[in-house]
């Protein structure tokens, strides 16, 4: 039976109580030692992703998506520096994220038994674990208010002010702006965006086009709103490092440093810009939820299927369907605008 008053400790002094009574449980037999330990271990990353001074019942459910899927990115500390490919960072296990999701699953159950929270967070999170592939957002796409909130973020990166101690030739707020629209407008693999050169953004008849390469050796002639290809000029007159070395000198996004960026860092940069997001319409994203993003508002407002598979790079209509995400509302709007109705009186 829920108590009837709300109790509004921190996440810091939740964890403690019930990390607290975990051990106890251990005194019973209920729990072994060792079990105990690996709730005690979770339960402080929580503390430390959510913030020490977060009241517990102020997180939402994408709070904790937020939570869960920083988690998944954290490096293994059991796996050794040179264990990932080069390019790719080692985030924790499959098996971890699950166990994560558990650990602080079991703690907000117990909140909202104990009164720590009026509604239980776990109940409205989208980030589910997976047997293969770890945490997952059940609906991976971008809302369009959450899509328009994170591409407006990084048209806004072109007025940036200049941050504190960072000299001209270490800004990138331009290079960030680009990888946050080209992913969202025009959803590119990671793999696609990070081995783009300059040289494969090209004009023909007014248009700027990217000539993407991708998977089997297949090219795809993608032509870039007109809002982006004004980012990417920028970006290439103004943004982009002038570098002596032939890799720097063809790779469209480098590092401040004027080295080619990893898969890995183009998280960092839509997480970066995301902080830039009103917090109504922010939500976590990783780049491959970005390009389901692109794929599900361009087939939500009808845009020709065929179109939208060349876009993204697939060889089959079929496999469109795994990259479109339902969108909240979207049958209603349209059987309200049904063609067989229009324009009859």
């Amino acid at each position: 039976m829920r108590p009837a008053e709300l109790d509004r400790v921190t996440v810091a002094e939740a964890a403690d109580r019930y990390v607290e009574l975990v051990r106890a449980r251990t005194l019973t037999g209920a729990l072994s030692p060792a079990t105990a330990e690996v709730y005690a271990r979770d339960v402080a990353t929580l503390v430390e992703l959510a913030g020490e001074q977060t009241v517990l019942d102020d997180l939402t459910g994408a709070d904790v998506d937020a939570i869960l899927l920083a988690f998944a990115r954290k490096p293994d500390g059991r796996s050794s520096p040179g264990s990932a490919r080069e390019g790719q960072w080692a985030g924790q296990s499959p098996s971890s994220q699950a166990r994560f999701r558990r650990s602080i699953s079991a703690l907000f159950k117990h909140a909202a038994l104990a009164g720590w929270v009026q509604i239980n967070p776990m109940t409205a999170s989208t980030v589910t674990a997976r047997q293969r592939g770890g945490l997952r957002a059940e609906r991976r796409a971008l809302t369009r208010e959450q899509a328009q909130g994170l591409i407006g973020a990084a048209q806004g990166l072109q007025e940036a002010p200049p941050q504190p101690g960072k000299r001209r030739d270490q800004r990138t707020e331009l290079r960030d702006a680009v990888i946050v629209l080209l992913l969202a407008t025009v959803g590119p693999r990671v793999s696609e965006l990070v081995r783009a050169n300059v040289e494969d953004f090209f004009t023909n008849d007014g248009v700027r086009y990217w000539r993407i390469f991708g998977k089997g050796g297949r090219t795809r002639d993608v032509p870039l709103p007109d809002d982006v290809a004004r980012v990417l000029q920028a970006y290439l007159e103004r943004g982009r490092p002038q570098t002596a070395g032939a890799a720097g000198e063809k790779a469209l996004l480098l590092s401040w440093r004027g080295r080619r960026l990893a898969r890995g860092d183009v998280q960092a940069v839509i997480d970066r810009v995301q902080q830039r997001v009103d917090a109504d319409q922010r939500r976590s994203v990783t780049p491959h939820g970005l390009r389901h993003t692109t794929a599900t508002h361009l087939l939500a407002d009808a845009v020709d299927m065929d179109a939208v598979r060349r876009v993204l790079g697939h060889s089959d209509l079929s496999t469109l369907g795994r990259y479109r995400d339902e969108l909240p509302g979207e049958l209603e709007v349209a059987m309200r605008s049904h063609p067989l109705l229009r324009g009859r009186p």
